[in-house]
């Protein structure tokens, strides 16, 4: 959609600093708006589930466990983040089971498309120092990753360039905001007019290895934790993988962080070696179907229900916003139908 022009520009205010409401708020700033972006806790940081994701965008990978519409969504997201995040690594993800585990990666490649299948030459082709741990994976080149934390800054940055500033210690309700629009991204927050939101616990590590590295992501499976491992350059890696249905705020349990080291372990040895830099979990906001929504309100546009797919979806759900904030004919099916 084109720019407004300057007769015709509409005042919009985002609520949440997240990467929907980030993403949300350059949606709008690119086609003209006036936008003010509120958040309420004191600068990016770890108030915001964002700080803690995994930052993979792995759309195929991800077809293997939820609805096909969010791989549909999410490949056009890895263009999106190309052109405006430079940090953007194309290296596509690695996915591997143990040789007793191999019915894992047979039923995930079932599931998806977009791989090839790798024997245990093609494997150690692209992750040398996985040599001698697996027989079989799956490669899919086109996927691709990034720091959540650079990548948010980034959106500062760039959002700062369209003259876009955030206010930070800005606590406001939808209903309260000035703007002839109003952008809800406040995640778990929003659910005060979004009563089927739930939170699901997410917990992760972050390590530092000496003697062990990977150009791209790598999924571990196994049938009781699947293991995500994401490189972050200079030997720092993020682990990821629990999903636990509670909302119990709080530090890292113990047992989670033992099953999570573990599977790290088995991955391989060298990163028992490894030194733990962070230890956090926080909560994804999801609706009963983990699918994300875009809903209109009068002048209230609501985005949420991202759930684990927050960097994966958000550029796409912020131009389903854009769209359902400026065109009068937004298709309602967007808003009903969970964007399926």
């Amino acid at each position: 959609m084109s720019r407004l022009s300057s007769s015709a520009v509409l005042r919009a205010t985002v609520i949440g600093a997240g990467v929907a409401g980030l993403t949300t708020a350059l949606a709008l700033a690119e086609r003209g708006l006036a936008v003010d972006v509120v958040e309420r806790n004191a600068g990016l940081g770890p108030g915001s589930c964002s700080w803690h994701a995994g930052g993979m965008l792995a759309p195929w990978c991800e077809m293997a466990s939820t609805e096909a519409i969010v791989g549909r969504l999410g490949v056009q997201s890895i263009a999106w983040w190309r052109e405006r995040f430079p940090g953007t690594v194309s290296e596509g993800t690695l996915v591997v089971a143990p040789a007793r585990d191999l019915v894992e990666l047979n039923r995930f490649a079932r599931r998806t498309e977009g791989y090839h299948w790798l024997d245990e030459a093609g494997i150690v082709a692209l992750e040398p120092d996985l040599a001698d741990r697996f027989r079989k994976g799956l490669y899919f080149p086109d996927e691709a990753h990034l720091d959540p934390r650079l990548a948010l800054a980034a959106l500062v940055e760039r959002l700062a360039s369209l003259g876009v500033a955030i206010r930070f210690e800005t606590d406001v309700l939808p209903e309260a905001a000035t703007g002839d629009l109003v952008f809800d991204c406040r995640g778990l927050s929003g659910r005060t007019d979004m009563p089927a939101l739930r939170g699901v616990r997410g917990e992760m590590a972050v390590i530092r290895s000496r003697s062990f590295a990977l150009s791209r992501p790598v999924r571990l499976l196994h049938p009781r934790l699947p293991l995500y491992v994401v490189p972050r350059g200079q030997g720092v890696f993020m682990l990821g993988a629990t999903m636990l249905e509670s909302e119990a705020r709080g530090p890292v349990s113990v047992r989670s962080m033992l099953e999570l080291l573990g599977a790290a372990f088995a991955l391989h040895p060298a990163l028992g070696e490894a030194e733990i830099l962070e230890l956090a979990a926080d909560l994804r906001p999801a609706l009963p179907d983990n699918l994300p929504r875009v809903e209109r309100a009068g002048r209230v546009i609501r985005v949420n229900g991202l759930f684990r797919h927050g960097f994966l979806l958000a550029p796409v759900l912020a131009q389903i916003a854009a769209g359902a904030a400026l065109d009068p004919h937004f298709d309602t099916e967007l808003r009903h139908a969970n964007i399926a």
